[in-house]
């Protein structure tokens, strides 16, 4: 056994000494002192453990040695040093140190504080809240039972009992997973635990298309026909204002409802080709992307006109679309208006008499935007620069090293679609 005082004065916070034929025992610096420490793998699940022991030089490296060659005996025989301390010392304090089960809802909570939190939207994380909460207190069983205790045939039960709503039974199953991924990565279940969510009902929660008079209609990718979208620009006068606004800067942009709904003054510029409408990265649906930019949207026609209104008019709370109460309007409210105008609407009895009722019917607010897209190919336009229109983003290597903005090309189109509309509204 070799040891260098000198060099052990010499020692740096941060740094540290190993000694000669003593494996896993090391002097440590810090800034106020110098510490034995035995490092070890643990036997439980094979990751680096450590037990300080005392201070150099209260603690002579003889003394160290004589202690670290009982605890390096203690692990020998099956013991985890660095525990036994602690139970050691806390058995000295009265403190029962049986280890508790981390629980279902521990887990969860973890997994919404430390990820969802930080990687969801608001609006996307209250959902997931809502979800994940709804499970727990619905079964509080669950909720209380040891995380690794949860086998097969409980995640199969969980999920089975949802099918009837198989979009929301898949969100919860993919959310269940990833919590269990998180416990797992972050050491807080052992890393033999099976994760069961991500095996069960696999492939078996699809959806099964909306749902019209209590029957499922089949998964449908609506869009409508030119004479449809006549209809519907003549009937304009019958929605309010903002459902008026919105289904038209729908068509006339193409964006998406959570971006037209999160407009603001500020988005808006004129500039020396004409005005433009830039959605920031953050609030488009690619803000998690490496290669995604802000979205630019030049304003053509109707757009412009709408959007410069609502500028002139709006309120304190700086949305161009807001509701009743000064709090920004939603894509949620809005598909919810529409809903309530269709023909096979519960709330439509109470319409007819007033002529409330949409003369196009089986149709969504999104499909509106994809209604659009169709047009524009339609029209001849190549799917490059549709697909910059609608703020898609390119795949793969040509993601990567296409930097090019399309902004003429989008200016171009969209004139060319607003034209097209407008025949359509004669």
């Amino acid at each position: 056994m070799l040891f260098d005082a000198r060099a052990a004065k010499l020692l740096r916070p941060g740094e540290h000494m190993t000694i000669d034929g003593c494996p896993g025992l090391r002097l440590v610096v810090s800034a106020t002192r110098k510490t034995w420490i035995y490092r070890y793998k643990s036997l439980a699940d094979g990751r680096m453990k450590q037990v300080a022991f005392g201070q150099w030089p209260a603690v002579s490296v003889q003394s160290a040695a004589s202690q670290w060659e009982q605890l390096r005996d203690q692990r020998g025989a099956g013991t985890d040093p660095g525990q036994q301390r602690r139970s050691e010392r806390q058995a000295q304090r009265g403190i029962d140190d049986t280890p508790k089960a981390y629980t279902v809802r521990e887990l969860v909570k973890d997994y919404v504080e430390g990820h969802l939190s930080a990687s969801r939207k608001p609006a996307g994380l209250l959902a997931a809240r809502r979800a994940l909460d709804k499970l727990l207190d619905d079964d509080t069983d669950f909720a209380g039972r040891a995380a690794e205790s949860i086998k097969r045939a409980d995640a199969f039960s969980i999920l089975d009992a949802r099918k009837a709503t198989p979009t929301s039974a898949a969100k919860l199953r993919s959310m269940l997973g990833a919590a269990w991924d998180y416990a797992l990565d972050a050491g807080r279940l052992d890393g033999d635990t099976p994760n069961w969510w991500r095996a069960v009902m696999k492939g078996r929660l699809k959806s099964q298309g909306k749902r019209i008079g209590g029957e499922h209609q089949g998964q449908q990718r609506r869009v409508l026909r030119p004479v449809e979208i006549a209809m519907l620009l003549a009937w304009l006068p019958n929605l309010h204002a903002t459902g008026r606004d919105t289904l038209q800067l729908y068509l006339w942009t193409c964006a998406r409802g959570g971006e037209i709904f999160g407009m603001r003054p500020e988005h808006i510029t004129h500039e020396t080709d004409g005005w433009w409408w830039t959605v920031p990265k953050n609030e488009t649906k690619n803000a998690k992307s490496l290669e995604a930019e802000d979205l630019r949207v030049p304003l053509i026609g109707r757009a412009l006109d709408i959007v410069q209104r609502r500028m002139a008019a709006v309120g304190p709370s700086g949305w161009l679309f807001e509701h009743g109460q000064g709090q920004q309007y939603t894509q949620h409210f809005f598909s919810t208006y529409i809903y309530n105008l269709q023909p096979y609407s519960p709330k439509v009895v109470n319409r007819q008499s007033q002529g409330l009722v949409l003369p196009v019917s089986g149709w969504s607010p999104h499909d509106l935007r994809r209604t659009g897209r169709t047009l524009l190919a339609s029209l001849g336009c190549r799917d490059e620069i549709a697909e910059a229109v609608i703020g898609h983003l390119p795949k793969d290597i040509v993601g990567t090293y296409n930097a090019y903005s399309y902004d003429a090309e989008r200016r171009h189109w969209l004139e060319l679609l607003a034209a097209y509309l407008e025949d359509l509204a004669v």
